[in-house]
């Protein structure tokens, strides 16, 4: 018998408001807007705590969403630093959010499996990093 690759997968929510204006765009996403972001983090593991037979607790990980969401909530994007000459598209700030999210798991044990921005529902971005 071969052995199993068992692996436990969490999601996570949020949302931030913020405008931003895409350069270089020729359209109207150009001009000066905002959205209501939703956000959507999933990580993953290996092994759960055998004390709890978690892989990290729910709080924690919407606690490391939230500390990230707030450098961007209620914000310009165009005015943060990572975006003074990036554009802050969806994709980008899906990839803004994953460094930052990264940062901040116990890299070990939990490993993020990708980042999701929406500007809508219907519309939406995902970055992911293959190890």
């Amino acid at each position: 018998m071969g052995t199993t690759n068992s692996k436990w997968f969490l999601r996570v929510r949020s949302e931030f408001s913020a405008s931003h204006q895409l350069r270089h765009y020729a359209g109207k996403c150009e001009a000066l807007h905002g959205h209501n972001f939703q956000v959507e983090v999933e990580v993953w593991g290996d092994q759960l705590e055998p004390k709890t037979g978690i892989l990290i607790d729910f709080k924690v990980l919407k606690k490391h969403l939230q500390t990230v969401l707030d450098k961007l909530d209620h914000k310009h994007l165009n005015d943060l630093d990572e975006f003074k000459e990036k554009n802050p598209s969806s994709e980008l700030l899906a990839k803004f959010i994953f460094k930052h999210m990264k940062s901040l798991l116990p890299g070990d044990k939990v490993k993020l499996s990708y980042v999701m921005v929406a500007e809508k529902s219907s519309s939406m971005a995902f970055y992911r990093e293959d190890e």
